[in-house]
């Protein structure tokens, strides 16, 4: 069953506010009590015989299903910590609903370690967990009425009178709801967060009483990039860079965080070696003077900002990407190997100098390409569909010539494909590319459709180049243009 989530600002007292920052410090406690409870039980079964006799199996289901059974024997199960949350819940005269739901987010994280997905999980410092939830609408967090029922608290949430998008979605079936904290301008301000059954109601211009954001018919293949984003449809071809109103923070960043450093060392001075380094010995509180909070504030408003306008600026993209067609396509990347440094030191063959190990992890930072995937196929499976990935390998886009029917090499500097008497843009090509991409496992390409489409894609492929030319704004030197 599909859901969305609608958030709703709240209008918070003095002493809702102080009540909440304690809930939300309670919780802090419940979390790394259980934290602390699930490792040990971890470590635990790590020093058994048996433990060690399943991890020599080779990998297989029995293998897994033996895992399973261990899990259960020592402990390991999202149901066991939620009898352990139990007492400690009721020592802070917490519900069970909201207990057990942070004994859940818990377990969810540890997972990653069991499964190798990660290396360690972090126990919460003071001020990190900012948004508690309940189970279900009925106990515990609770919405009623246009209000929030939480710990003997009624806390109303603020929407206009005229806000019809509102109305119509508080007519869907509250799932569960949750208590959002967020740093506004070095000021806490409350959410609630309510996940509804169903889909998103469709917006609709007051002026025309149109519908907005209409989803079209057809195929559109995508090609994504750390920074920009091709595509190419029956209507429309398009070569955008990702979140183009987001500034590059870099510089600024570096300076507060430098300043954050001199600051922290000024008032430390004992918890530092000769040589500059942090001295582990030194067991004594870290102090953080009034300048430091305040610089590290500003630099939390800083990268909230960006956080917004950036998943503003994809929404925007999605919603006129959904207009082009019900059918998206797009190559499966690994954009986590893409923002590690190389492995491998390699030597400049002119300057004889070493290569930086640098890769795309301050552009992915930037620009966020999964985000935006994830929030186009959330908006597609609202409509019934979803982000079709193709088989990255076998097609290889980016490599492929229709005319001469046969892959051509091409070093990552080259933006342009060469076709004789005319070019084409290699990130426009791939998408066109991968638009006509078929078969059950998604690896073979309709020549023959690439055929029959090509000289309208050049038609739009020409405009498109035309029109990025013709802007006077500075362009992407990824895009060769």
């Amino acid at each position: 069953m599909p859901n969305y989530v609608l958030t709703l600002p709240l209008k918070t007292e003095k002493w809702q506010e102080d009540k909440l920052n304690k809930d939300f410090e309670e919780c802090r406690s419940i979390y790394n009590a259980c934290l602390g409870e699930i490792y040990k039980r971890y470590n635990h079964m790590r020093e058994s015989k048996e433990y060690r006799k399943i991890s020599k199996l080779s990998k297989s289901t029995f293998r897994n299903r033996q895992f399973t059974e261990l899990n259960k024997k020592y402990n390991l199960t999202e149901y066991s910590l939620h009898k352990y949350v139990k007492q400690t819940g009721r020592y802070f005269k917490l519900d069970s609903h909201t207990s057990q739901k942070i004994a859940t987010r818990c377990f969810n994280a540890f997972q990653k370690l069991m499964f190798y997905q990660a290396n360690k999980v972090y126990f919460k410092k003071k001020d990190e967990l900012n948004s508690i939830e309940g189970k279900t609408n009925k106990q515990g967090i609770r919405f009623r009425d246009g209000c929030v029922l939480f710990d003997k608290m009624i806390i109303p949430s603020i929407s206009k009178n005229n806000d019809i998008y509102i109305k119509i979605a508080l007519r869907d079936k509250i799932k569960y709801c949750r208590i959002l904290r967020k740093v506004v301008k070095r000021k806490y301000h409350y959410y609630v967060q309510l996940t509804l059954d169903g889909t998103p109601p469709t917006k609709i211009d007051r002026k025309t009483g149109e519908v907005k954001n209409s989803i079209g018919i057809g195929k559109v293949g995508i090609d994504i990039g750390t920074q920009t984003i091709a595509y190419a449809s029956d209507y429309a071809v398009g070569l955008k860079e990702l979140a183009p109103e987001v500034n590059n923070i870099t510089k600024e960043k570096c300076l507060l965080q430098r300043k954050l450093d001199r600051s922290k060392r000024a008032t430390n001075i004992n918890k530092y070696n000769e040589n500059g380094t942090i001295n582990m010995k030194n067991r004594s509180r870290w102090v953080y003077s009034k300048r430091y909070i305040k610089i590290k504030n500003r630099l939390k408003e800083i990268q909230r900002k960006q956080a917004d306008i950036r998943k503003q600026s994809h929404n925007k993209l999605a919603n006129y990407l959904l207009s082009l067609g019900d059918e998206f396509y797009v190559e499966t990347m690994n954009f986590k190997g893409l923002q590690k440094q190389a492995k491998n030191t390699t030597v400049n063959e002119k300057t004889g100098k070493f290569n930086k190990k640098k890769r795309f992890g301050k552009s992915i930072s930037n620009k966020a390409p999964s985000m935006f995937l994830t929030i186009l196929d959330s908006k597609l499976k609202w409509n019934d569909t979803e982000l079709y990935k193709i088989h990255t390998f076998k097609v290889k886009a980016s490599q492929y010539n229709h005319i001469e029917d046969k892959y051509i090499k091409k070093g990552l500097s080259e933006r342009w494909n060469d076709f004789g008497e005319f070019k084409i843009q290699r990130d426009l090509y791939s998408a066109f590319i991968i638009q006509h991409v078929i078969g059950k496992e998604l690896d073979e390409i309709n020549r023959e459709g690439m055929v029959k489409d090509f000289d309208s894609f050049k038609r739009m492929h020409d405009k498109e180049i035309i029109d990025i030319r013709s802007n006077s704004n500075k362009t992407i030197s990824s895009i060769g243009i």
